[in-house]
C-alpha cells in the first residue's frame, strides 16, 4: 500500500447467520490492492431487504463472518498499476455482481455478489475490480448514488429485458418498499418511458406519495385484498403490460391474474409471507402466454445505460431517502428496515454528513 493511504478499516461483520443483531463492528487490515483493482473510500451505503433476509438466514447465500451490504457509493483513493479507466478522486458505485459486465450471468458471476457470497460494502475502505465500477450520475450525492446498484438497476433491468417497456404501456408496481419505489425508481423509470403506472400499498399515506411522483392509479391492498380484480377494472379488462413482482409466492398468482395476454411479469422479490393464492398459476400462465422474467439485478453495461437515463431526466429521477443512520448505528438501520415503516431508501453514512 502506498504511503499516506489508510492501512486499516472498520467494517460490519455478520458473526453468525440468524439475526442482524449478530452484526459486529470490527477493525481489519486493508490488504494490498492488485494491479487491476481500485481502492475506494466508502461514503454511503443503502440497505436492501436482501441484507435483512441474508442476516436472518431466510436468504441462504450468506455465511458467518461475511462483511454485509451490497450497495455503496464512494471515492477512488488508489489505483492498481494496470488501471487506466479511473483516477484518484473519481466518484463511483460498484456493481452488485462485480463480474457481471454484460449479457447473461453464470454460476461464477453469481458467486461475486457483494454482501453474501463475497464480503460486502459496509466498511470504510474496500478494493474493487476496476471493471466493476461505474461513475456516479452528475448531480447526485454519495447518499443518493448508494441507492442505485440494486433497487434502481433491478427495475431498469426488468423494464429493459426481453420485452422492453414502451410509451403507452400500463405497469403495475407492487408495494412501496425499496424495489417497488426504488427511491421512486420503479415508478420513475416507467413514467419517464411514457407508461401509465398502477401502484399498490398497504398505506394510503404511502400511496399519496406514489401519486405525487407520477402513479395514475393506486390500490390499497389491505382495503382491497382482491386487488387483481381492481387492476382489471382499471385497464378495462385488458390487464397490464408489465408487473414489478416483489411479493413472490404470496402475490405471484394475483400478478398473473393482473397481466394482459402476452404480458410480462418481472419477478424481483420474495417479501410476502401470505400463502393465499388465487386461480391456477400454471394454467393461467399458459393461457395468457405470459413472459415470466426473473431479474437478478443487472450488468455493468446496464448500470451505465441507466445512469445516462438518469442524467437525461435528472429533475424527475431522484431517489427519496427515508432515513439516514450513522455508521456506528448500523443495527438501528437494520431495525428500521425490519419495521417496514420506511418509504424510500434507508441509508448509512459511512463518512459523517
Amino acid at each position: 500500500m502506498p504511503s499516506g493511504l489508510p492501512t486499516k478499516t472498520k467494517r460490519w461483520v455478520l458473526t453468525k447467520v440468524g439475526s442482524y443483531k449478530n452484526l459486529k463492528l470490527e477493525e481489519a487490515i486493508i490488504p494490498g490492492i492488485h494491479a487491476s483493482d481500485v481502492l475506494v473510500k466508502v461514503h454511503a451505503v443503502s440497505l436492501q431487504y436482501r441484507d435483512y433476509a441474508m442476516a436472518s438466514g431466510t436468504y441462504s447465500v450468506g455465511h458467518d463472518g461475511v462483511v454485509v451490504c451490497s450497495d455503496m457509493a464512494g471515492e477512488v483513493i488508489a489505483l492498481g498499476g494496470g488501471v487506466k479507466d479511473w483516477k484518484v478522486g473519481d466518484r463511483v458505485c460498484s456493481n452488485f455482481l462485480t463480474d457481471h459486465l454484460h449479457g447473461d450471468t453464470n454460476a461464477d458471476i453469481i458467486a461475486t455478489s457483494l454482501g453474501a457470497q463475497c464480503d460486502g460494502v459496509l466498511t470504510q475502505y474496500r478494493a474493487f475490480p476496476a471493471h466493476a465500477l461505474v461513475a456516479i450520475p452528475a448531480g447526485y450525492s454519495y447518499k443518493e448514488a448508494s441507492t442505485l446498484p440494486c433497487a434502481a438497476l433491478t427495475a431498469y433491468s426488468a423494464f429493459h429485458g426481453p420485452v422492453p417497456i414502451k410509451a403507452g404501456d400500463c405497469v403495475l408496481v407492487l408495494g412501496t418498499g425499496g424495489v417497488s419505489l426504488l427511491g421512486r425508481f420503479g415508478l420513475q423509470i416507467a413514467v419517464a418511458s411514457g407508461a401509465c403506472v398502477i401502484a399498490t400499498s398497504s398505506s394510503d399515506e404511502k400511496l399519496k406519495v406514489m401519486t405525487k411522483h407520477g402513479a395514475k392509479h393506486t390500490i390499497n391492498y389491505k382495503k382491497t385484498p382482491e386487488w387483481h380484480q381492481e387492476v382489471m377494472k382499471l385497464t378495462n379488462g385488458r390487464g397490464v403490460d408489465h408487473v414489478i413482482e416483489v411479493g413472490g409466492q404470496g402475490t405471484l398468482a394475483r400478478s398473473v391474474a393482473s397481466a394482459r395476454i402476452g404480458g410480462s411479469i418481472h419477478v424481483i422479490g420474495f417479501i410476502s409471507s401470505d400463502p393465499k393464492e388465487v386461480g391456477d398459476l400454471v394454467y393461467d400462465t399458459i393461457m395468457k402466454s405470459l413472459n415470466i422474467h426473473g431479474v437478478y439485478i443487472g450488468s455493468v453495461a446496464q448500470f451505465r445505460d441507466m445512469n445516462r437515463m438518469i442524467e437525461a431526466n435528472r429533475e424527475t429521477m431522484r431517489p427519496v431517502i427515508d432515513k439516514t443512520f450513522k455508521f456506528e448505528d448500523a443495527l438501528s438501520a437494520y431495525a428500521h428496515l425490519e419495521s417496514q415503516k420506511h418509504v424510500g431508501k434507508i441509508c448509512i453514512a459511512v463518512v459523517p454528513e
